[in-house]
C-alpha cells in the first residue's frame, strides 16, 4: 500500500520540515537565501495542486499559475486596496480560485486530453491579459507592493525567518494531508479515473464529480502557495503569474514524480534551486557558470527523459530492489463473501424492448427484446459483428439507445449513467481487461465495493473487508497487494470479477469472459460460474466457446446482424438450423467484420 511504502520518507520529511526552516534562527545567513526558500516552499504548495490533478486523476491542467494568482492577488488586494485581515484576504482568494477550478474541472464532461491542455491554456492568457489590462482593479504591469504579513495568536510574522517558518509547517501539513489522500475513498476514485476512466464510470465512480473535486483541490492547493508568496514577498505582479510559471509548475511536477507529494516537492526544490547553484559554483568550473541555463535545462531534459517516473519514482524502485516486499498475504480472518440476491418473484431482473444502437446509417442492434430471469445465466451468441458487445453496453450504459428501453427490476435505465446502473446493481466486465493497471488488486477490488448504494456498512475498513472476501472468492486473496500489472493474464480476469462481485451486483454482465484462458482455467471458470448461479445471482454472458456457453447457461439468445434469430434451452438453440447457417454462413451469406 501508498501510505505503508512512503511512512520512511514521511518520517524523514517530517525532520526536515521541523529543522529547515530552524537553520535561519542559527545561521547568519542573507535575505536573499531565505527568499529562495521562501520560493521554493510556496511554490512547492501550488505543485501539491499539480500532484493531485495530474499525478493522481491524469488531467492535464496548465493552468495552475492562474489560481496561484488569484491566492496571490486576494491578499494583495485585500490587505492594499481593501484594508481587510491577512486571513480574510487568503480566504477569498482561495475561495475564488477554488470557484474558478470548479468551472474548470466542469469542461471534463465533454473534453479530454490535448483539448483540455488548450482550455487550460486559454484560461491561463485571459487571467495574464486581466491583470495586465484591467488596471484599476489590478493595478496593471506595475503590480501592487507594500502587501502586509499576517500576525498569528498575537505574534507578527514580520521577520523573514519566521514567516518562512510558518510556510514550511503549512507546506509539512498540506504533503500529509496529500500523501493521505490515496487511500481515501476520494483518492481510489482518482487513481482509478488516471488508469481507466471507462472502467472506473462502469464499476460506479461518478468520473465526472471525481475529476471536478480535483480540479478545485488543485485550484486550492494553488491558491494557499499564491497567497503565502504575496505575504512572503510583500510585492507581486503580473509577470508572477503567467503562463511560463504554469509550465515550471509542470516541469517540477513530472521532474520529481507527479503521483507523490514527495517528488512534487523534490522537482519544486530543483527547479527553483537549481540554477542558483549553478551560478554560484566554484571559479575553476568557471566555464559551467557561463552558460548554467544551458546546463540547468540539459539536466532537466535528461532526467525527464530518462526517469520516466520522476525522481521519486527511481528513489522508489531503488528501495524495491533491495527491499522485498511480501508477495503473499495472510488470507486468515477473511470473511465469506456474501453474494445472495433478494429475488422478488419469478419476473425478468433485465428486459430488453425493442431495444435499437444505430451508428449512422449501420444499425448494431436493430429492435431486439429479451428477457432475463432472475438467478439464471443467459448467454447472447452470434457471429462476429452481430451485435452482441453493442448490446452489452447500452445495457451497462456505455452507449445511450436509439430507440427502446433498458428496463432493470421493473426500472427503466434506459437514460442513466453507467455509475448510475452500477449503483443498481449492475456489474460488468470487459472482453479486454480493464483494470487499474497501476493500484493493487486490493484497491482495484475496494473501488468496486465502494459504489453508491452498496448494501454494507460505511467506513474503509467495511470496503476492505468485503474487497478481501471478493478476492478469497474467487481465489485470489493471498495475491492482494500486489501491484496488477504484475499478475498474470488468467489471475487479472479474476481481480476483474472480483472487482464486479465486491459491489455486491444485482446482474452481472460478462463480456468474453474466457477470452485468453488456458483450457485448465476454462474448466476453473465454469465452476466459478456455477457457485455464482448457486449464491442467486443474474448473469448476462457472451462468450465464443460454445462449450462453456453450453456447460452454464439456462437460456441462450442468437443474434446475427443486430436481430434476434433464435432464443431458447442450449441443447435447443445450438441444433436450431438458422444459428448453424448464421455462424457457418450457408446459403451465400457471410459474417460482419469483426
Amino acid at each position: 500500500m501508498q501510505n505503508r511504502i512512503s511512512l520512511p520518507a514521511l518520517i524523514v520529511l517530517a525532520i526536515i520540515a521541523i529543522a529547515l526552516p530552524l537553520i535561519p534562527y542559527q545561521l547568519h545567513v542573507s535575505t536573499y537565501v531565505v527568499q529562495m526558500f521562501m520560493q521554493a516552499v510556496t511554490y512547492a504548495i501550488a505543485v501539491l495542486g499539480m500532484v493531485v490533478v495530474l499525478g493522481y486523476t491524469g488531467q492535464i491542467n496548465l493552468a495552475q499559475a492562474a489560481f496561484f494568482g488569484l491566492g496571490a492577488y486576494g491578499v494583495a488586494l485585500g490587505t492594499v486596496s481593501g484594508g481587510i485581515n491577512f486571513w480574510i484576504s487568503l480566504a477569498l482568494g482561495v475561495g475564488a480560485a477554488t470557484v474558478a477550478g470548479l468551472a474548470l474541472g466542469l469542461t471534463t464532461l465533454r473534453l479530454g486530453g490535448h483539448y483540455l491542455a488548450m482550455i487550460t491554456i486559454s484560461f491561463q492568457q485571459i487571467f495574464d491579459l486581466i491583470l495586465v489590462n484591467w488596471v484599476e482593479v489590478t493595478h496593471g504591469p506595475d503590480g501592487i507592493a507594500g502587501i502586509g504579513r499576517p500576525s498569528l495568536f498575537g505574534w507578527e510574522l514580520a521577520d523573514d525567518k519566521a514567516y518562512l517558518l510558518l510556510c514550511t509547517i503549512v507546506l509539512y501539513l498540506l504533503v500529509f494531508a496529500v500523501w493521505y489522500l490515496p487511500s481515501t475513498r476520494l483518492g481510489r476514485a482518482m487513481r482509478s479515473v488516471r488508469e481507466n476512466e471507462l472502467a472506473a464510470e462502469v464499476v460506479g465512480v461518478h468520473t465526472l464529480r471525481t475529476k471536478v473535486i480535483a480540479f478545485a483541490l488543485s485550484a486550492l492547493l494553488g491558491a494557499i502557495g499564491g497567497a503565502l508568496y504575496a505575504g512572503g514577498f510583500a510585492y507581486i505582479s503580473p509577470d508572477n503569474f503567467n503562463f511560463a510559471r504554469s509550465v515550471e509548475f509542470l516541469t517540477a511536477t513530472l521532474l520529481g514524480g507527479a503521483q507523490s507529494p514527495f517528488g512534487g516537492v523534490i522537482g519544486t526544490v530543483l527547479i527553483v534551486q537549481l540554477p542558483e547553484w549553478l551560478k554560484h559554483l566554484p571559479e575553476s568550473l568557471r566555464f559551467i557558470k557561463d552558460v548554467y541555463l544551458a546546463v540547468y535545462g540539459l539536466g532537466v531534459i535528461l532526467i525527464m527523459v530518462f526517469l520516466y517516473e520522476g525522481i521519486w519514482g527511481l528513489i522508489k524502485n531503488l528501495r524495491a530492489k533491495f527491499v522485498k516486499s511480501q508477495a503473499k498475504t495472510d488470507v486468515s480472518g477473511v470473511q465469506p463473501l456474501v453474494l445472495d440476491v433478494q429475488g422478488s418473484g419469478d419476473s425478468a431482473l433485465l428486459r430488453l424492448e425493442n431495444l435499437q444502437k444505430h451508428f449512422g446509417g449501420l444499425k448494431a442492434v436493430d429492435g431486439i427484446d429479451i428477457d432475463v430471469q432472475r438467478g439464471t445465466v443467459h448467454a447472447l451468441i452470434g457471429p462476429n459483428g452481430s451485435g452482441k458487445t453493442t448490446s452489452l453496453n447500452v445495457v451497462s450504459g456505455i452507449y445511450r439507445p436509439t430507440g427502446g428501453k433498458v428496463i432493470l427490476d421493473g426500472e427503466d435505465v434506459s437514460q442513466l449513467k453507467p455509475h448510475q446502473r452500477a449503483g443498481r446493481g449492475v456489474g460488468r466486465t470487459f472482453q479486454n481487461i480493464r483494470l487499474f493497471a497501476s493500484l493493487s488488486a486490493l484497491e482495484n477490488v475496494m473501488v468496486g465495493a465502494q459504489r453508491d448504494n452498496n448494501p454494507i456498512p460505511k467506513g474503509d475498513k467495511a470496503l476492505r473487508d468485503r474487497a478481501m472476501s471478493a478476492l478469497h472468492f474467487v481465489g485470489m486473496a493471498d495475491r492482494a497487494h500486489v501491484i496488477v500489472r504484475n499478475l498474470p493474464y488468467g489471475h487479472q480476469r479474476l481481480v476483474e470479477i472480483a472487482r464486479v462481485l465486491a459491489g455486491h451486483p444485482k446482474l452481472l454482465l460478462l463480456d468474453e469472459p474466457a477470452a485468453g484462458l488456458n483450457q485448465t482455467e476454462k474448466m476453473e471458470f465454469v465452476e466459478l460460474l456455477k457457485r455464482l448461479r448457486g449464491h442467486g445471482l443474474t448473469i448476462f454472458l457472451i462468450d465464443h466457446d460454445m462449450g462453456l456457453v453450453e456447460k452454464v447457461s439456462d437460456r441462450i439468445t442468437v443474434l446475427n446482424f443486430g436481430r434476434k434469430i433464435a432464443e431458447g434451452a442450449p441443447a435447443e438453440v445450438l441444433r436450431n438450423p438458422d444459428v448453424i447457417a448464421a455462424y457457418l454462413g450457408t446459403a451465400g451469406e457471410t459474417n460482419a467484420a469483426a
